[in-house]
């Protein structure tokens, strides 16, 4: 094989973030012809990493319609996509995580004979429905996938322990810590100005980010209530809380601490202001995935809205807590960390067993050796 092609597919942001250091990375790589696809089932969101990473996709589905479904997404995904890899004849498609578009990409390189390379394989909460659809998609392009990219030792445990051939799962670290290092600086200025004028000297800044399908209704309701509380009842700080687009998440959020002093409710951050100001916050509370690898690298300990993680990692290390969606327990989580000094450092000091910054090359060896375009493996991730 002279040339190697591979197709990386994404549709969402968090994809995007993720992905596009292994991209630049193949495309800088001789002997290997990179090709992107985006389905866009989130069209600004993508839009905005895309050009922070200056990516140009060869291939754009513009899948996204207004209300729309999973089953709607599944659908626009698959059918264009099989369009898609009839053309380019890649020798693999590259997906990453557990969107919708991930599941639907797999299927329909099945479909046509192409070997799948996942991304962030392996990681498990074993509940059907925590996170929805997150889960299934996970599992179910691990059960299409040739190629298994674990972040983690223990990712690579969740694949054995299903019965995934152990010669298919690579360790490599998580190619969002590669992200990182280019996005954060400490001489940033953000595009969105209210960020310039926040005092991060004499304030504490308690960052905000949740919008899970399982968390709308009661559950937002209570944690944002649990944030109005702590706002309250610790005068030093401010909370910023950029808010997720679904009206359903609006409406709540607006609702419970649109009037509050002290609370910033933006819009969504573009990518490089919100890594940032991860970086200059003191707190985050998050029902995100992403984030929990994301902030330990910064050094910023993480408080997860929700009932399980797929990444218990960041839990044994110390570098999360789980506090639920209850009001009583998120704020006595943030109330903890807001009034122990040294169980904060605790957490703030924790090593991040998500990435050393090398993913990317990693994942890119290990597939040049694979396709028999190089005669060493590189060695799996060890943090």
């Amino acid at each position: 094989m002279e040339t190697l092609k591979i197709l990386s597919i994404f549709g969402t942001r968090p994809e995007a973030i993720k992905m596009a250091p292994l991209v630049r990375t193949l495309k800088e790589t001789p002997g290997v012809e990179s090709r992107l696809c985006v389905t866009a089932q989130h069209r600004e969101m993508l839009d905005q990493v895309l050009n922070l990473f200056n990516l140009v996709p060869q291939e754009d589905l513009n899948i996204m319609k207004d209300r729309q479904t999973l089953s709607g997404i599944t659908c626009r995904a698959l059918e264009g996509l099989e369009e898609i890899i009839l053309k380019d004849k890649p020798h693999l498609v590259l997906v990453h995580g557990d969107t919708t578009t991930t599941f639907a990409a797999s299927l329909a390189a099945y479909y046509q004979q192409v070997k799948v390379g996942h991304v962030e394989a392996g990681l498990r909460t074993f509940q059907k429905y925590s996170p929805f659809p997150e889960e299934m998609n996970r599992k179910l392009a691990g059960v299409l996938a040739d190629f298994h990219f674990a972040p983690t030792r223990g990712a690579a445990q969740n694949l054995l322990g299903e019965g995934v051939d152990p010669q298919s799962i690579f360790v490599t670290g998580n190619t969002v810590i590669d992200a990182l290092q280019t996005t954060v600086g400490e001489d940033h200025l953000f595009e969105e100005e209210k960020l310039n004028h926040l005092d991060y000297e004499n304030q504490r800044v308690i960052l905000v980010e949740a919008h899970r399908r399982e968390n709308l209704g009661r559950p937002l309701e209570e944690i944002c209530q649990a944030l109005a509380d702590l706002v309250d009842n610790f005068p030093d700080t401010c909370l910023v809380f950029p808010v997720h687009k679904n009206p359903a998440v609006r409406e709540t959020v607006s609702r419970f601490l649109g009037d509050k002093d002290r609370v910033y409710l933006l819009e969504p951050l573009a990518t490089g202001d919100f890594h940032n100001l991860m970086a200059r916050s003191y707190l985050i509370l998050t029902d995100s995935g992403g984030i929990q690898e994301e902030a330990p690298s910064l050094g910023k300990p993480v408080l997860v809205l929700r009932e399980h993680t797929e990444r218990p990692e960041a839990v044994e290390r110390g570098t999360v807590r789980l506090v639920g969606r209850d009001r009583e327990r998120v704020y006595r989580g943030g109330a903890q960390l807001l009034q122990d000094g040294e169980d904060y450092l605790s957490m703030a000091r924790a090593v991040n067993p998500y990435g050393d910054g090398k993913a990317s090359p990693r994942i890119r060896d290990i597939l040049l050796h694979s396709f028999g375009l190089s005669s060493q493996l590189p060695p799996p991730f060890n943090p």
